[in-house]
């Protein structure tokens, strides 16, 4: 058995200075090698109080310490620890540092709060670093896309109306003209106007997939993801929705996630909520995610959002 000694004995372990000290003192002591210093401490007969010296590698350390030889069971009393080495303070865990690619277990439940089980999830995917600047050039390459383009004015040439000249060039007083389809006359063009275009920019398939897992590592570490073990309802009825959705705490909106194509009872049951909204897997984004306050996905659409993320990306 490899030499153990707790923290609390080595703090106790003084300098060649205070050994000057503490040999000045009629205190008896134990002279004996770090070798028989192990089994010394795990003995099961060791005095609550010794003051002793060991020497390694020719220096002498003093410890004058009170030890407890009890080993702790869940049978043991609770006179069997010494008192004054017990505290009351809560123990709190630390938080969990985000990033790591470190794989998560999280429970899988069901709209009925029944255990489903646990299912981990991949670290390279729900546990990545969070960077805003990503999420932003995401965000704003989907609103950009999105746009339909499709507004268009018209030009002097498209507008209706006569080619003649309005009067003649000189004589009337009046400005020159050539044609009443200006746009400086009611009803004519309008210079530079918008054109039916697309408003979409580019941005690497790398970037586009990175911010879909920093988006879905951000849920899941604010605790905001779910997975439920399958999205079917008993029925289609909306008031069932609505009170899955009151029994979810801090969830004001409700993405739900299924693997395949929307189940059509589940479809009927949430379109008249306008704080639930359903996606295939397929359709999962950065935005849709952002928007609502709680994502549900269910176990096969966390099976494909990982699967495609693995994926090569084809060049």
């Amino acid at each position: 058995m490899a030499l153990s000694i707790s923290r609390r004995i080595l703090r106790s372990f003084g300098s060649l200075s205070a050994l000057a000290r503490w040999d000045s003192l009629s205190i008896p002591s134990h002279s004996f090698q770090a070798s028989d210093l192990n089994a010394c401490i795990s003995g099961d007969n060791l005095p609550h109080a010794e003051c002793f010296s060991f020497s390694k590698g020719g220096l002498s350390f003093l410890a004058c310490r009170k030890f407890a030889t009890t080993i702790l069971t869940p049978d043991s009393a609770e006179s069997a620890f010494p008192s004054d080495l017990l505290s009351a303070k809560t123990v709190l865990t630390p938080d969990r540092t985000i990033g790591l690619y470190q794989d998560l277990v999280i429970p899988v439940t069901n709209f009925h709060n029944e255990d489903k089980g646990l299912m981990v999830l991949a670290g390279d995917v729900f546990d990545v670093p969070i960077r805003k600047d990503i999420i932003h050039r995401v965000v704003r390459w989907q609103l950009a896309k999105r746009q339909q383009g499709t507004h268009s004015t018209k030009t002097i040439s498209e507008v209706s109306g006569t080619g003649r000249k309005p009067w003649r060039q000189k004589g009337t007083g009046r400005a020159r003209h050539g044609t009443l389809r200006g746009p400086q006359f009611r009803g004519g063009a309008t210079m530079h106007g918008p054109k039916p275009r697309s408003h979409a920019i580019k941005l690497n398939k790398k970037v586009r997939r990175l911010g879909l897992k920093i988006a879905l590592s951000a849920s899941a570490a604010e605790g905001k993801l779910l997975v439920f073990e399958d999205l079917e309802v008993p029925t289609h009825k909306t008031k069932n929705i609505v009170n899955y959705v009151n029994q979810m705490e801090k969830t004001k909106k409700l993405l739900l996630v299924d693997g395949g194509p929307i189940n059509e009872k589940l479809k009927l049951a949430t379109q008249n909520l306008h704080y639930v909204n359903v996606l295939p897997s397929i359709g999962l984004n950065v935005y849709s995610i952002l928007l609502h306050d709680t994502l549900v996905m269910s176990r096969d659409a966390v099976n494909r959002i990982v699967e495609r993320m693995h994926t090569p990306i084809n060049r």
